[in-house]
């Protein structure tokens, strides 16, 4: 049994705490290894780890800092398919989306390694009489990473490099779920030339959570996951004086216009409704079809539906399984709670035949059609391959639709019609917009983030808003002096 600890001051570490949670392989359902769920006392322990190096590295050069993060993007690449390999043994995602989400993340390392650029002030001379003043960004110190389960490598790189590159040390608690990827990417760090505490992982469970909200010592908090534990995050952190970026849950709605390609929407629909099983917070779980074009879009894509495999995703399926048991019975559950409310049931997941073990954790891509407002498979993010359709009589119904929900993360609209489009961006109240593309994340050099319940905090991951957030700014006004001047005044000082 893989016995899998924490990753403190340059080396794998075993905590003081007793508990323990299990590692599945999703696919087979068998239990691979035991993660140690770490106490207050072995975040205190990172956390030191992180406040010691932090005093250092704050102050080591930006061509010392990059070099790093040039090495690391270098391992990264070459060590890829290793790495993809880890993702698909404990979260269960395919081979091919795995090595996708690591591609994304070597996006925003790469973006890292332009630190110099990004950090970059300005400077104004003379703005009094020998007087100039310059503005700088500085490392906040000790900041806390807390990433969920469906992407165990990708979030963690939205903020770490960043972290990292702007002189802050680092404490990272993945998911539980899938802790592997993590420890890995903290040991090529390392041998990248990271030094000793600069970044720090603790396995663990709400107890690390909230033992990192509490630490004085960690200045700012960066999390992804579910609404209520974002707001919770949110609620917390900031009652505690620090910074928090908290990126919650999501609806992401995806809008067919009646000159839409119809054959692109249905593909479309497939690829961001059903890929890493549904469990990404930008999946589109709702579409929203202005008549009279439902009929053709529904049947074109239970079409589509009907050629995917769902299986073992180191056997070239489509789709692979959901990530832990309790996940897949509670998608289950949506289902059966589709079913009674009245919506039409036109594929059903729940019978799906996986190329895998049977006693892995499969759900098969689920279409509904006649989906209504009220029914819980449209309010609720259900976070699995379960794709609603709504009909509605037009564009101003469809954009109303879309804005009365209580998440604002990603949408998409499909047309032909870039008057529609236009309007449409501009409209609706959603903090990533797709034209034609139905997952609008954006590249490592713009942010990343949504609107409403999906967002706690002001600014997003990476890009911009990433640095602004891993730094705070100062502002020196100075005037060196030579004989000519000096003497008391007491009058107040004007600009002259």
């Amino acid at each position: 049994m893989n016995r899998i600890g924490h990753f403190i001051d340059g080396k794998r570490v075993s905590g003081d705490s007793s508990r323990r949670g299990d590692v599945f392989d999703p696919a087979t359902g068998r239990r691979t290894g035991q993660v140690e769920l770490a106490s207050a006392a072995d975040v205190a322990v990172a956390v030191d780890a992180a406040e010691r190096a932090a005093r250092t590295w704050r102050d080591t050069s930006l061509a010392k800092r990059t070099a790093v993060l040039f090495a690391f993007r270098e391992l990264v690449h070459a060590r890829r398919d290793q790495l993809a390999e880890v993702i698909t043994a404990e979260h269960g995602k395919v081979l091919a989306d795995a090595a996708g989400e690591v591609q994304r993340g070597l996006e925003v390392i790469e973006y890292a390694c332009g630190i110099p650029a990004a950090l970059r002030g300005g400077f104004s001379a003379n703005v009094s009489t020998e007087v100039d003043s310059y503005s700088l960004r500085q490392p906040l110190g000790v900041v806390a990473v807390i990433s969920p389960f469906n992407f165990p490598v990708m979030v963690p790189l939205w903020f770490v490099p960043v972290a990292v590159a702007a002189g802050n040390a680092v404490v990272l608690k993945p998911s539980e779920k899938d802790p592997s990827a993590a420890l890995l990417l903290a040991e090529w760090f390392a041998e990248a030339g990271l030094p000793d505490g600069v970044l720090n992982v603790v396995n663990g469970d709400a107890e690390a959570v909230d033992a990192l909200l509490a630490h004085p010592t960690v200045k700012a908090v960066s999390f992804v996951g579910s609404t209520p534990v974002a707001r919770y995050v949110y609620q917390h952190g900031t009652a505690a004086g620090k910074r928090v970026q908290a990126l919650g849950g999501a609806k992401n709605h995806m809008v067919v216009l009646p000159d839409a390609d119809l054959d692109l929407a249905a593909d479309a629909a497939v690829n961001a409704g059903f890929g890493s099983a549904g469990e990404r917070c930008m999946a589109i779980s709702a579409l929203v079809a202005v008549e009279p074009v439902a009929d053709e879009l529904v049947a074109r894509i239970a079409r589509r539906i009907s050629g995917l495999r769902t299986g073992d995703g180191r056997r070239g399926c489509d789709m692979g399984p959901l990530v832990t048991a309790a996940h897949a019975a509670r998608v289950r559950s949506y289902v059966e709670a589709g079913v009674r409310a009245g919506a039409l049931l036109v594929v059903d997941g729940r019978e799906v035949t996986p190329d895998g073990d049977p006693a892995g954790f499969w759900l098969g891509p689920t279409l509904f059609d006649h989906v209504t407002p009220e029914m819980s498979i449209y309010t609720d993010e259900i976070f699995g391959p379960v794709l609603s359709v709504l009909r509605v009589g037009s564009y101003d119904e469809a954009v109303g639709l879309v804005n009365a929900s209580p998440y604002g993360n990603g949408t998409a609209i499909f047309t032909n019609d870039g008057g529609a489009a236009r309007r449409y961006q501009h409209e609706v109240e959603v903090g990533m917009v797709g034209v034609n593309v139905p997952i609008p994340v954006p590249m490592a050099y713009y942010s990343f983030g949504g609107w409403k319940s999906s967002l706690f905090g002001d600014l997003h991951a990476h890009g911009a808003d990433g640095v602004a957030f891993f730094t705070r700014g100062k502002v020196v006004t100075s005037r060196w002096l030579d004989p000519r001047h000096g003497g008391v005044n007491l009058g107040f000082p004007t600009q002259t």
